[in-house]
């Protein structure tokens, strides 16, 4: 499914530029697209390379660590629920420890420990795999639980909003966390229906149950703080917690027996051919993704759909914040300079302007996850991931719309 999508950004971008031309007169239109498949070309390879000390540096003590066995005792924390999740992966695999660390990261919205963790994650998943250039059933329901992952500290987004001149840059907190969520949620029963997994299992229901309370807790707690308090304080927690895990792995490590060095340096090497290994896959999306923003198609199926909404009677309001919520899928950092020009056009405080922001917080950068793990394991044929990962996507959209009427109506 994934080559279709791809195939249809390009051949559209390519008939877009053409009406364009043919219609506006517009002869420069061919060169902007070009110009962006340049830009985009040249970003892969900055994406990538900007990988590799981090690739380098979090696989070398996730070596450290499972040599160690830290990580099977992590991986007995979630192992009752992914095992009922994801019944092809062994009780006392290492797949379900770093499977858990990659949800811990994405969970304190740790972005650059997230990826390596989720490579690492695919990586010992592949290693059951029967078909090697063909998705599992649980990397896929792995991609789309990262897709459309719960973050507690979406922190990049309040400070832009501060940085906006937002009355109140943390009032689209709770909306974030509640868009999100159902984002996942939507996401896990899509997925698990698909794969006939059994979502009404006992000990399913209670992780689910245990999860939602300890989120309601934490949304409780953090939409009392102010801006600076909030970004202090997660900052606090989040690097807190990672500074720990480093010192743990190697201190137990040691205590072991274990030449943590030598360790640390045969796992970081892996980083270096990861992420030469996931420029060929960066490129094909990336480019692609340029093109549909180039050719002007996102803004024409943008005013299609305030058309539409206009001839039913509802309101437009939400209209003017889809392009973000369309190019998040396609590229975060595209997304967010989306957000950000909604803010500054409409004010930051406006419904709007809160409403991009939810959407900018409430999914992944589905195609570029897509892309990054697929390539780091080298697979080819992704079956159904795609449409569970955009069902997920559509479920973060349309609730942080439904959430954003709420609070801000």
């Amino acid at each position: 499914m994934l080559h279709k999508i791809w195939l249809a950004f390009i051949v559209s971008s390519f008939i877009a530029t053409c009406i364009k031309v043919v219609v506006t007169g517009d002869m420069g239109s061919f060169e902007q697209v070009m110009t962006a498949v340049t830009s985009m070309a040249r970003t892969s390879v900055d994406i990538a390379l900007g990988l590799i000390g981090l690739l380098a540096f979090w696989l070398g003590i996730f070596k450290v660590a499972e040599n160690s066995g830290l990580i099977a005792k992590f991986s007995r924390l979630l192992a009752p629920l992914l095992c009922r999740i994801m019944p092809d992966i062994p009780r006392d695999h290492p797949a379900l420890g770093s499977i858990t660390m990659n949800m811990s990261a994405n969970i304190l919205g740790l972005d650059n420990a997230a990826t390596p963790f989720g490579i690492k994650a695919m990586q010992d998943m592949q290693t059951l795999s029967p078909v090697k250039d063909t998705l599992t059933n649980s990397q896929i329901l792995f991609l789309v639980l990262n897709t459309s992952s719960v973050t507690l500290f979406p922190i990049a987004v309040f400070l832009y909003r501060a940085e906006q001149g937002a009355a109140q840059p943390t009032d689209v907190f709770i909306p974030i966390l509640l868009a999100t969520s159902a984002s996942t949620l939507v996401g896990l029963i899509v997925t698990c229906a698909v794969q006939k997994v059994n979502l009404f299992n006992r000990v399913v229901l209670i992780y689910l149950v245990g999860a939602f309370s300890l989120l309601a807790a934490v949304m409780l707690y953090f939409s009392r703080l102010a801006a600076d308090q909030l970004a202090s304080q997660s900052s606090l927690i989040a690097n807190f917690a990672l500074m720990t895990f480093i010192v743990a792995v190697l201190v137990i490590g040691w205590r072991k027996g274990q030449d943590t060095y030598e360790q640390f340096v045969e796992g970081a090497k892996q980083g270096f051919d990861v992420a030469v290994s996931i420029i060929p896959f960066l490129l094909a999306m990336l480019f692609a993704i340029g093109m549909l923003r180039a050719s002007g198609v996102m803004d024409f199926v943008t005013d299609q759909v305030a058309f539409l909404v206009a001839l039913v009677g509802l309101d437009t309001r939400f209209v003017d914040a889809l392009p973000t919520a369309m190019m998040k899928p396609l590229s975060g950092s595209g997304a967010r300079a989306l957000m950000i020009e909604t803010m500054q056009f409409h004010g930051a405080d406006s419904f709007v302007g809160r409403l991009a922001s939810v959407m900018q917080g409430s999914t992944e950068t589905t195609f570029y996850v897509l892309a990054v793990y697929l390539g780091a394991v080298g697979i080819k044929h992704s079956r159904y991931a795609v449409g569970c990962c955009l069902a997920a996507d559509f479920a973060g959209i349309f609730a942080a719309i439904m959430v954003s009427y709420w609070f801000f109506g």
